[in-house]
């Protein structure tokens, strides 16, 4: 098993097309082609996770915060990005990071912390629209050819391997309907219905599917392969649509409404937190929570709008708590705390896919914040 199998897998997760536009997710350092010796997930890659991967003989850490996030034009360890880079070099430790792509999938980061606390009838907080697209092309029908028995159900088939047809829980989606079509082939063209040079007309379903945008290359790929005629004919469109699977957040509810005394108390020991900030409480039973891995404070009139009692999260500053404004509880448990359990989302995720060599947590607590209590 080689690096790329091991991060194809992971971007077939969380594809590096959702990361946000000022993240670097994905292989940092590393030669794809290598073989893996073990794997160490980590939250951050510091020199002792290094040093902690050299030990336990993993040539591949996996990380959630990638280590480099603006372009190095130097590497001599005057800090401590081009200190883990250069230690991993020297060893030969590939580093790898699952970030905001990570973030934005349903089942994802905030998905975690959702699972920590108990939710039900979790969703993703907000939404992401502009990520999908949809597929309108047509294939010849046994009507008019018996030689195209199947032909559509053929390429729908392969369209469906390839990602397309998935809405929300149901999967192999697709909209038909009957025409003619119209076609003549020139004189270098090989028609699979008629002649070259004639006017043919072929009775045909028209096919509409939906995908995720970033699969477009693989779905043509498909598409082209899987029709029977020599040239396809198809249109893409992209859609404002939002995809409920894509986007920042998650929401559910409690298994029953607790005092907010009681949903603090619970939220400390589910997280295993030291501290929690929080803003003024309202004197209302708490049920249904929002929650955000990290800093989440821009999804704060999204969590309202889902009408969620309260709002996990963290990085909030201090004019920011003033934004709740009576209508919803702020707790900043903090940004380690919040997604410190991300590692045992990946680390779940490789162990489904990876049974042959060791996928081992890091030991090391890297939260660069420390509380005097």
């Amino acid at each position: 098993m080689n690096i790329k199998e091991v991060t194809s897998h992971l971007e077939a997760w969380a594809p590096l097309a959702y990361q946000e536009s000022y993240d670097n997710a994905g292989l940092i350092v590393g030669d794809p082609g290598a073989s893996v010796t073990g794997i160490l997930i980590t939250l951050d890659i510091t020199e002792a996770v290094v040093d902690e991967a050299v030990r336990k003989n993993c040539n591949l850490i996996v990380a959630h915060h990638p280590i480099v996030f603006r372009g190095l034009k130097k590497l001599t360890g005057r800090n401590y990005v081009e200190r883990v880079v250069i230690k991993a070099i020297k060893n030969d430790v590939a580093l790898y990071a699952a970030h905001t792509n990570l973030d934005n999938i349903a089942g994802g980061v905030s998905f975690k912390i959702a699972e920590k606390l108990g939710l039900a009838n979790v969703q993703i907080l907000a939404p992401k629209s502009d990520v999908l697209m949809k597929l309108v092309t047509f294939v010849p029908t046994v009507q008019g050819n018996p030689a195209f028995r199947g032909a559509t159900q053929a390429v729908l088939d392969a369209l469906y391997e390839a990602g397309v047809g998935q809405i929300g829980k149901y999967d192999r989606c697709s909209f038909r309907a009957e025409g003619t079509g119209t076609f003549r082939g020139n004189a270098e063209s090989n028609p699979t219905l008629g002649e070259a040079g004639e006017d043919e007309e072929a009775h045909e379903n028209r096919i509409e599917v939906i995908f995720q945008a970033h699969r477009q290359k693989t779905v043509l790929a498909a598409l082209r392969k899987a029709h029977p005629y020599e040239e396809v004919a198809y249109y893409l469109t992209t859609l404002v649509n939002e995809n409920q699977e894509v986007g920042s957040g998650a929401v559910g509810d409690l298994p029953e409404a607790l005092s907010e005394a009681e949903f603090l108390a619970y939220l400390k020991n589910r997280m295993n937190l030291s501290v929690i900030r929080h803003t003024a409480l309202r004197g209302q039973p708490v049920r249904r929570v929002a929650v955000c891995g990290g800093a989440g404070g821009f999804l704060l009139n999204d969590a309202v709008g889902a009408r969620a009692d309260v709002f996990v999260t963290a990085d909030y500053k201090y004019h920011e708590f003033f934004d709740a404004d009576g209508r919803i509880i702020i707790t900043d448990i903090g940004h380690y705390e919040s997604e410190v359990f991300t590692k045992e989302l990946i680390q779940q995720y490789l162990l489904e896919k990876f049974i042959t060599f060791a996928v081992i947590l890091s030991d090391i607590d890297t939260n660069p914040v420390l509380y005097y209590l």
